[in-house]
């Protein structure tokens, strides 16, 4: 799963809005999706169509419905990307806290030495 495909098409607020009532309520038909949105139905059918290409959402047919539903995966390697990042930063943090306790506990020491 390309995480870059997966935030150009989080990009757009209404595409976005969509995955966040998806995580919210479950499996839902277009016509539930469009509800809260003041934009027509074929436009919210473009904003499914580019979620389903990017690997976000997936349709599922039965009978004469059609509803769509997150893929957990398409979240799990946005999860993976910014768990990296996060490791970084928390290791550099670590290390900034270091050198300041130090600088700190230094500068209290010469501060006792001139009394």
């Amino acid at each position: 799963m390309n995480v870059q495909t997966i935030f150009s098409a989080l990009s757009d607020p209404t595409r976005f809005a969509i995955v966040e009532h998806l995580l919210e309520k479950g499996d839902q038909t277009a016509g539930t999706l469009a509800e809260p949105f003041d934009i027509s139905k074929p436009a919210i059918s473009r904003h499914l169509k580019v979620l389903e290409e990017a690997g976000i959402i997936e349709r599922r047919v039965d009978r004469q419905f059609r509803s769509f539903r997150v893929r957990p995966q398409s979240l799990r390697s946005v999860d993976d990307w910014v768990g990296r990042y996060r490791r970084f930063w928390e290791t550099s943090f670590d290390r900034l806290e270091k050198v300041l306790l130090d600088n700190q506990d230094e500068e209290e020491s010469n501060d006792d030495n001139r009394d």
